[in-house]
């Protein structure tokens, strides 16, 4: 069965302007001009190199990488929004996307003329339109404002109304970037859902999102964007472990004391966080049943405050695993620079990738004084061969307690 999307040696050329000075009047302009004086220079950016991969249909493809790495670009090429500098794109099926707020929409139409627009770009006939207007308008929840021109919209009106757009209209190909993230809760949860529910109809979907979790369960296979090239494509737990592993070098450590402006507010700063051993050495990985210390200092600027510490773990797909904070509030009567520790026990935590956030909290008011969500990460690993069972495989779960078992003959 032939791809119903092939992107073959996809490159993407811009240019970068730099001027020389850095202001120039209209008279300076001209008189550059007539003079053949440069005043700007320019340089070649390629947002994408050679990217080559296929996709059948009725498969969910997750596009991930760092900000900058090129997967907005490409979702433009694939949306025939931009044309590429080189390569080219085999696509057997209407494409439907979902880029930008209010992207292929017009601000000076109303909802309703809006959706019709929409499906008639799609190459949809009136009739099928219809068929399908009431269920975009309730999932939308814009019945009150459909004929409303959409400038008056709030963007989270539009998004709702551009994704109910674009899934309901059943394009071969439905193609969306994290736009999602404007949406509120619910409306993601709602996107989500229709999302699988178009994966599992037979059509195809292009996910692009910084939500590890969300591609991980939405998406079969996945794409690593990395510089403007691909770094990995394959099963998408292994591109996500492999994104993360990619992004998570040096992080066992970190400094925040010359922050400017400091890493926290009037009462307290935070200062430097460290993961470590029993040993009290500084470490990014532990085995299973070794356990992993936390620990963080911060400068207390204004004494007299009942500060409480608090760690946040999280999977490498965002996932909560816990937070802990102690039963009682620091003593902080006096100003200075204070340290703390929490220590992950053995035998709790399951092998993978684990983030830590740092805050510190006042708790009668609930006031945060810093909180850095991704301050630390670390791995744990297994040595498989320190089972006693003869069990060999992953053993899945985010936790894994030794708990007390009896066996007993009755």
């Amino acid at each position: 069965m032939r791809p119903i999307l092939e992107i073959r040696n996809i490159s993407k050329k811009f240019k970068i302007r730099h001027e020389l000075q850095p202001y120039l009047t209209f008279r300076d302009k001209i008189l550059s001009i007539l003079t053949l004086h440069k005043t700007s220079s320019s340089e070649e950016f390629w947002a994408l190199k050679n990217v080559t991969f296929d996709v059948m249909a009725g498969e969910t493809i997750g596009i991930i990488g760092k900000n900058g790495a090129g997967k907005s670009t490409l979702l433009k090429i694939l949306s025939r929004i931009t044309p590429p500098s080189e390569g080219k794109i085999i696509c057997r099926g209407r494409v439907a996307s979902l880029l930008e707020v209010g992207t292929g929409f017009h601000p000076e139409l109303t909802g309703r003329e809006n959706i019709f627009l929409n499906g008639s770009i799609l190459g949809m006939k009136r009739r099928e339109i219809l068929a399908k207007f009431n269920q975009i308008v309730e999932f939308a929840g814009v019945e009150r404002f459909l004929d409303t021109p959409l400038k008056h919209f709030s963007s989270g009106m539009q998004l709702r109304l551009a994704f109910a757009v674009a899934a309901f209209l059943e394009p071969e190909i439905l193609i969306i970037d994290e736009v999602l993230a404007v949406g509120d809760a619910e409306f993601q949860r709602k996107c989500m859902g229709k999302m699988d529910e178009v994966a599992h109809s037979g059509r195809t979907v292009i996910f692009v999102s910084h939500n590890m979790n969300a591609v991980t369960t939405l998406c079969h296979k996945s794409v690593l964007i990395r510089n403007g090239e691909i770094a990995g494509f394959g099963e998408t737990e292994s591109i996500v472990d492999q994104y993360l592993k990619g992004e998570s070098e040096n992080s066992c450590y970190r400094n925040w004391a010359d922050n400017v402006p400091p890493t926290g507010d009037e009462i307290a700063q935070l200062m430097d966080a460290r993961l470590m051993d029993e040993s009290l050495n500084t470490i990014d990985h532990i085995e299973l049943d070794e356990s992993i210390g936390v620990e963080f200092r911060f400068k207390v600027k204004k004494g007299g405050q009942k500060l409480v510490p608090n760690i946040h773990i999280f999977t490498n797909k965002g996932e909560y695993v816990f937070v802990s904070h102690p039963e009682f509030d620091l003593n902080t009567s006096e100003t200075g620079i204070y340290k703390t520790a929490m220590w992950i026990p053995p035998n709790l935590l399951n092998q993978g990738i684990y983030y830590v956030g740092i805050a510190l909290s006042t708790l009668a008011n609930v006031t945060v004084h810093f909180y850095v969500q991704d301050a630390l990460n670390f791995e744990v690993i297994e040595n498989i061969e320190k089972r006693k069972s003869d069990f060999r495989q992953h053993i899945p779960g985010v936790i894994r307690p030794q708990l007390d078992w009896r066996f007993d003959k009755e």
